[in-house]
């Protein structure tokens, strides 16, 4: 199974105000294989931009940090038509032009999304696409 790592998860890994220990979880299980996980090129646009309102350091941050992981084996996965097409029907849905973006990678994949927005969890309803990872850690120890 192939993991999509959301922004507000890679956040979590940075901002102290906001860790969370799902967020570790899924930082030690990607570490461990970044190769099981994937990320929409969006990603880091959306991570650099929350890094700059929330942390002091957010330069060095992206330039070390956000950069290995980008680095890292991950597949970055660009915008291509199959993904435009699942996400508009999830931004009929409701959600955000984003986190469309996010689910359709996960369905093209046949992953799940790893993310904090438990309103774009409710509106996907059953969980196959989505973890809400405020209640659930998908890597317990």
């Amino acid at each position: 199974m192939r993991y999509v790592i959301d922004a507000s998860t890679a956040v979590r890994w940075y901002a102290t105000e906001f860790t969370h220990p799902h967020a570790d979880a899924v930082l030690s299980a990607f570490i461990d294989s970044p190769e099981r996980f994937a990320i929409p090129e969006l990603f880091a646009y959306e991570v650099l931009n929350a890094l700059y309102r929330v942390v002091p350091d957010a330069h060095s941050i992206y330039t070390n940090e956000v950069n290995w992981i980008l680095r890292s084996g991950i597949l970055r996965y660009p915008m291509t038509d199959h993904i435009f097409g699942r996400a508009a029907r999830f931004i009929a849905m409701g959600l955000t032009g984003y986190d469309a973006c996010y689910v359709a990678l996960a369905e093209e994949l046949d992953g799940i999304w790893l993310t904090f927005d438990t309103k774009a969890c409710r509106l996907l309803g059953d969980g196959e696409l989505a973890m809400n990872l405020n209640e659930i850690n998908p890597f317990p120890e």
